[in-house]
């Protein structure tokens, strides 16, 4: 074949690696507007509360939900659904909004997405080839069965999920050259199937002890890592075709993915160089996919893609709060608070460019949603059951004063709390007696053991200030 014959058949095949996602401009700063104006980059200002995260979810369900389907519409006309494979990302942020409150509610909406997906989707019939015809697409999917089993211990979501795995890794996994092929004909390794099937797998091996799930995410991380990533600068690359150099546009769900792969080994392993490898990849996000006042870019110009920073808030902020990596946190507070000042104000929606107004037509939901799955995540207290943070816990706790009541409508039950988990800078008032009376404790970190507290405070709580 002719050298330019293959640089043709190289660039097609390019374009045809996830083209599902096509459409956005070549990578690198991106210039989108203007926040409000004296707002500097990494300044947050105060716009968004995080009572704000009801009322944008709400929103968003009222404009995108389909109750009959019990999946998201394609757009605010709420004609055809939205595509397979962000339908999991909408699910995804049903457990986040679930994790955030512990309401009854919301854990129905987690179980109706289940059957909305089995409904749709072949029951999860992992070789229906029509239904299930890209190895990403599956594994965003088997990614939140496992999370969805996590929260719920529904034996059939852990089911699905192992199977969906299996079915996957038999067909994607390149056992010669190493990495994951992303669709059924082989024509490149994309960052949007090998960083999601690290998370899985570490998922799995942390549901189930099985160290063969541990030993392929090292695997994957560690191929994905040499090929799909610069591992100077930290920029993840959208996809490897062949022998070719890495490539393509620069986008946060794949840094977002790639966060998720290396902090889950760090969690599980305690090795230091996944730790920098997760921040390398935030801070290029930070300091090169954004614009001057650090506002995510815009993706998703009428396509799937506005989803991507949906999936970046998933990993950047459990980077931020289960990983205490704080340095980013006013930044994605001034993406959260650009946001909520430019949404819609006559129906609370938000849209995929954080720093222009919302438009006030119908939109996508793919770009409605991510602003919202970053307002589910946000800081806070939480309250175990046992010590060292066992048993059930409280939703997640926002800065306030708190009678029994108040914290009832968040998971907290009255003389139950034996652990606490607490934000940096943060300090909560505990008392023995409800409206702030009786005995008091003071904390002001992350407290494994409320017996050691003095006097005891284990299964003593009743009422709190969080400042």
């Amino acid at each position: 074949m002719k050298k330019t014959s293959i640089l043709l058949l190289t660039a097609c095949l390019a374009l045809l690696s996830c083209s599902k996602k096509e459409g956005a401009a070549p990578g690198g700063k991106t210039t989108l507007g203007s926040v409000p104006s004296g707002v500097t980059s990494g300044q947050s200002f105060v716009y968004w509360d995080p009572a704000d995260a009801t009322t944008a979810y709400n929103a968003f369900n009222t404009a995108c939900y389909n109750p009959t389907a019990k999946l998201y519409y394609g757009t605010t006309q709420k004609t055809g659904l939205a595509a397979i494979w962000t339908q999991a990302i909408f699910w995804d942020m049903a457990m986040d909004v679930y994790t955030r409150t512990k309401a009854t509610a919301d854990m129905t909406r987690i179980t109706d997405m289940y059957t909305g997906g089995s409904n749709q989707y072949a029951a999860y019939n992992w070789n229906n080839t029509t239904v299930w015809f890209i190895y990403d697409d599956m594994m965003w999917w088997i990614n939140a069965l496992a999370r969805a089993y996590k929260i719920t211990n529904n034996a059939a979501y852990l089911t699905n999920a192992t199977a969906g795995f299996d079915r996957v890794w038999a067909g994607s996994y390149d056992s010669v050259g190493g990495g994951m092929f992303w669709d059924f004909n082989h024509t490149g390794k994309n960052s949007c199937i090998n960083f999601p099937t690290v998370i899985a797998a570490m998922r799995l091996y942390n549901i189930t002890g099985n160290s063969a799930y541990l030993t392929k995410a090292q695997s994957i991380y560690t191929w994905a890592k040499a090929n799909l990533t610069n591992t100077t600068t930290g920029q993840v690359y959208d996809n490897k075709i062949g022998s070719n150099p890495p490539g393509g546009t620069d986008y946060t769900y794949n840094s977002g993915t790639a966060i998720g792969a290396a902090y889950a080994l760090y969690k599980q392993s305690g090795n230091s160089a996944y730790l920098s490898d997760a921040t390398r990849y935030a801070d290029y996000v930070k300091n090169n996919m954004c614009n001057a006042q650090g506002i995510l870019p815009a993706e998703g110009d009428f396509n799937e893609q506005g989803t991507m920073k949906a999936i970046f808030a998933d990993y950047i902020m459990q980077l931020i709060n289960d990983g205490k990596q704080t340095q980013y946190l006013s930044w994605i507070l001034t993406n959260v608070d650009t946001g909520w000042a430019n949404r819609d104000p006559a129906r609370n929606l938000t849209y995929r460019n954080y720093a222009v107004a919302c438009p006030t037509g119908y939109i996508q939901t793919y770009e409605a949603c991510s602003l919202v799955s970053f307002m589910q995540q946000y800081q806070g207290v939480v309250f175990y059951q046992n010590t060292l943070y066992g048993g059930t816990s409280s939703g997640i706790i926002p800065k306030g004063n708190y009678t029994i009541s108040q914290l009832q409508t968040m998971g907290f039950v009255n003389d139950w709390a034996s652990s606490a988990t607490v934000p940096p800078g943060w300090t909560v008032t505990m008392y023995k007696d409800d409206n702030y009376l009786g005995q008091s404790w003071v904390i002001n970190a992350d407290t494994p053991h409320f017996p050691n507290l003095t006097p005891t405070a284990n299964d003593l709580v009743t009422s709190v200030k969080i400042q």
